[in-house]
């Protein structure tokens, strides 16, 4: 069944990147009219609107009068994704405003609403937005965090609207959960670890690990589908910032440590999906080491990191739940086993892995232990449906 989506566009300059949203929504098969207010169409015409959807565009709700659109779009529809939802837009939203067609289909949705906003800091900082913004997410919509970087102008900081292929993402995982499923972790703060860390051996070498991210930041974007407040710490990883997400990025294992330490301090839970290296070189070379004259390798002492998980575990408040990970390439059961006990966590997912499998790929599949002696198989499917099955364990762990 074809689904259906409201794409609605607000007046910033930021209209001309929903373009690239509406065409990730209509090319993976989704059926989608935009809905844009009087100020987009100032930016982005309506003919772009309609050539890249298939549909005509709904903008007046004196139009087409007898279909009743200002009440029909928002019933009929399977999800209202607004990007770039403006300062005014967000007001107009938390206040109940039906003055166009937009926030007449936003107050007769009852649908999934996710929202992006885009504007600059300052509007985004204030207290009037941010008293919109909470009102709208008690009620349960979806409002992004903005992204951070270059604004209208000269202008830098936070308000960017996210990169449409990440709203994309957060709206694929919306549909996938459906409308019945509610932002179960709304008004939580999650910590998620990504990545693998690395230390530096010399200048120009380093131990490092096979991690590439992607499960990390599929538990981010699944968080963030579910309306946490997200806090990414990620380890040397090259994939896009996933949207909604406050990104903090380190290096070495003691980077990691000491970031994931102090985001945990307010977090309702942490997910250790990182992979930091057990091991570090004892003495940092300060010029590249070179091969001895006769050819010999030279000898590399090591000492070990710290077990960012276990020191967690230690210091973790009773209402937080912990998740801990093991890669592992045999007696992966009974090394887990023995793991969860040590980082005294509430579940360890368990990953068989290899060169070529787990690290690197699109999909996964896992073992889930729990401190209460359970036990979940996760058959292979994709990271990020991988990740919500692990969120919905967390949540079923997590104080009322």
């Amino acid at each position: 069944m074809t689904t259906r989506v409201v794409l609605g566009v607000g007046g910033g300059i930021a209209a001309y990147k929903a373009c690239e949203l509406l065409r990730l929504l209509t090319e993976s098969g989704h059926s989608v009219r935009v809905v844009p207010t009087a100020s987009a169409l100032r930016f982005v015409g309506a003919p772009t609107w309609a050539a890249l959807s298939g549909q005509p565009v709904a903008d007046d709700v004196w139009a087409d009068v007898h279909e009743v659109p200002h009440v029909r779009l928002g019933q009929q529809a399977d999800l209202v994704v607004v990007a770039p939802a403006t300062a005014d837009l967000l007001a107009r939203a938390a206040h109940g405003l039906a003055d166009d067609l937009l926030t007449n289909t936003l107050l007769t949705a009852r649908c999934p609403v996710l929202l992006a906003p885009a504007m600059h800091t300052e509007m985004w900082e204030h207290p009037a937005t941010r008293q919109n913004v909470t009102t709208l997410r008690e009620r349960g919509v979806l409002v992004l965090e903005p992204a951070s970087g270059r604004l209208t102008g000269a202008d830098t900081g936070k308000g960017r609207l996210p990169d449409p292929a990440e709203i994309f993402a957060v709206a694929r995982r919306l549909l996938a959960r459906g409308a019945a499923a509610p932002p179960d972790l709304a008004g939580r703060h999650v910590v998620v670890t990504a990545g693998g860390t690395r230390e530096p051996l010399d200048p120009v070498r380093y131990l490092g690990n096979r991690s590439s991210g992607k499960q990390g930041y599929a538990f981010a974007r699944s968080a963030a589908a579910r309306g946490a407040r997200v806090t990414l710490i990620a380890a040397n990883v090259a994939l896009a910032d996933p949207a909604g997400v406050d990104l903090v990025r380190v290096g070495t294992t003691e980077e990691l440590r000491k970031a994931t330490l102090e985001a945990a301090d307010t977090a309702d839970a942490v997910v250790m999906a990182a992979a930091p290296a057990d091991f570090r070189p004892a003495v940092y070379a300060p010029e590249k080491i070179k091969k001895a004259g006769d050819g010999s390798a030279p000898t590399i002492d090591l000492v070990t990191n710290p077990d960012i998980a276990a020191e967690l575990g230690e210091r973790r408040r009773s209402d937080q739940v912990l998740v801990a990970f093991a890669a592992e390439t045999s007696d992966a059961e009974a090394n887990a086993r023995a793991k969860l006990t040590r980082k005294k966590a509430d579940l360890i997912v368990v990953n068989v892995v290899g060169a070529d499998r787990v690290f690197g790929a699109e999909t996964n599949a896992a073992t889930v232990l729990g401190a209460d002696g359970s036990r979940v198989d996760l058959p292979e499917q994709a990271k990020e449906d991988l990740a919500d099955r692990v969120w919905d364990l967390v949540v079923d762990r997590l104080p009322a």
